[in-house]
Parts: C-alpha cells; sequence; structure tokens
C-alpha cells in the first residue's frame, strides 16, 4: 500500500498542509519543474480551481497531467 505523507505547503502567504502520496508528490514536483513553478506557485495555481479538499485536487491535478502526456 502507497505511504501517505503530510506535506507543508505556503499558499496565498498562508502555511497549510497536505497529506499525499509519494508517487503524486514526485509527479506533482516533476510537473512544477518543467513549468518553472515552484510547488508552492503549482499547488496555488490548482487551490484557486479546486472544489474539494486540497490533497484531492493535487492528485486530480497530477492524474490529468499525466494522462495529457499519454
Amino acid at each position: 500500500m502507497p505511504e501517505i505523507r503530510k506535506r507543508s505547503l505556503k499558499i496565498a502567504g498562508h502555511r497549510t498542509s497536505v497529506s499525499i502520496e509519494d508517487a503524486f508528490w514526485a509527479e506533482l514536483k516533476a510537473i512544477g519543474r518543467a513549468r518553472g513553478l515552484s510547488l508552492n506557485q503549482l499547488a496555488t495555481e490548482i487551490d484557486a480551481t479546486r472544489t474539494g479538499n486540497l490533497s484531492s485536487a493535487i492528485r486530480v491535478y497530477v492524474l490529468g497531467e499525466v494522462r495529457r502526456r499519454s
């Protein structure tokens, strides 16, 4: 079973945390690098469009990006 870890982010100047699997976190970092964005910048973009909790929104975003590349 994948390990879920609590990770810290800063969104709109406020610290928050997400609980997310290592694989999603690693892919989020890779997406950020490819786009020239920090994790905080990318998380802020995701946060601005989410309707559910941030952890789920990150997973859905990463899945969408992976599918677009396929």
